[in-house]
């Protein structure tokens, strides 16, 4: 009786590893999420700085600036929009994979009284790359009115659920971390603090442009506005460190995390 038992998981785990079609280490397809919107960004900007520099840093002061904003950037050009637009498409559904496998992650290393607090923050990714999806693919030249809909859901999803899976990581789980996973905590907490400050001095940038309109003052914000994106696309990158020794399954019956 007792081999019958031992034999079973045994049995499933070499089912899974025969019917296994591919094998894909976590951290891989944690870096290759993030790089879909980092290296489109970067390359939206640049084009746009490089061929379309005069109109992209155009504001209604007409005074001279020399970045551009990210809307200007990523929705307002072509063929910058498209690469935009195809990446984020691209990078959805690994994104909400992840939001998946965080909640699985949360499950199993947190206090079972705040399993539900773990849920909260998974269901706030999905809402955010949902917001992101949405104020991407619907410009403010198209509908003003859903795209800064989408844009206010995106930051306050985003801000909550970074400051949310920092608090729970630190503070609610049963079992001590590891090196990477301290490393990795570490990291959120910067990215946070350099987040949220970088908001508020965009905040204060864009408002003080419409006020007094200086020159360069539009730039300032814009630069603000990379400093944000960047720091949040680098904290769902840390997802490396803590999914560092785990590998998506991918078989016939879906796919499964070992």
């Amino acid at each position: 009786m007792a081999s019958g038992v031992g034999y079973l998981p045994l049995l499933q785990k070499d089912i899974v590893r025969r019917e296994s079609y591919f094998k894909l280490p976590f951290g891989k397809l944690a870096w290759i999420t993030v790089s879909l919107p980092l290296c489109s960004f970067i390359f939206c900007v640049v084009w746009s700085i490089v061929y379309d520099f005069e109109e992209s840093t155009f504001t209604h002061c007409a005074v001279p600036n020399f970045l551009p904003s990210i809307s200007a950037a990523i929705g307002s050009f072509y063929p910058q929009r498209y690469v935009w637009n195809l990446a984020i498409a691209m990078h959805a559904g690994p994104r909400l994979m992840v939001a998946s496998m965080y909640y699985k992650y949360y499950l199993s290393i947190l206090s079972s009284r705040w399993h539900y607090v773990a849920k909260i923050a998974c269901w706030l990714n999905v809402i955010e790359n949902l917001a992101l999806i949405g104020l991407t693919f619907i410009s403010s030249a198209d509908n003003y009115a859903i795209h800064e809909k989408c844009f206010i859901t995106f930051m306050v999803t985003s801000e909550v659920y970074m400051s949310l899976t920092c608090y729970l990581l630190r503070s609610a789980r049963n079992i001590p971390p590891s090196n990477v996973e301290s490393l990795s905590l570490r990291m959120k907490w910067k990215l946070v603090a350099v987040n949220v400050i970088s908001f508020l001095a965009a905040a204060y940038l864009f408002v003080r442009h419409n006020m007094y309109c200086e020159p360069w003052v539009y730039s300032a914000f814009a630069f603000c506005e990379y400093i944000v994106v960047l720091t949040n696309m680098a904290f769902h990158m840390t997802a490396y460190w803590d999914f560092h020794d785990r590998h998506l399954l991918f078989h016939q019956y879906g796919f499964t995390l070992s």
